[in-house]
């Protein structure tokens, strides 16, 4: 398989991983952006809630939150790390 060819499979393994995550945890949140980002490998969709689902190279999806306060992205390997951690916040 083509260099090429792989990078594009890898990429299509993680879109679909990607948006399995959404329907199964936020169908009813607006996506307001999904895309591809070279540099850093990573599918996306990001969702109008702040949270951004991502895939590196066909991975197992993150989820993702940035952090205002301290201009840093956070990473959540499950949909429970992520649950526990927005409580928390909110708590």
């Amino acid at each position: 398989m083509k260099t090429s060819n792989y990078f594009a499979y890898l990429e299509s393994i993680g879109k679909s991983k990607v948006w399995m995550a959404y329907a199964e945890n936020f169908a009813c949140e607006e996506i307001m952006e999904e895309g591809f980002n070279a540099n850093s490998g990573y599918v996306y969709l990001a969702l109008e809630n702040g949270i951004t689902i991502g895939s590196l190279v066909g991975g197992d999806v993150e989820y993702i939150i940035y952090d205002n306060e301290t201009d840093e992205e956070k990473f959540f390997e499950t949909i429970e790390e992520l649950t526990e951690f927005t409580l928390n916040q909110h708590n």
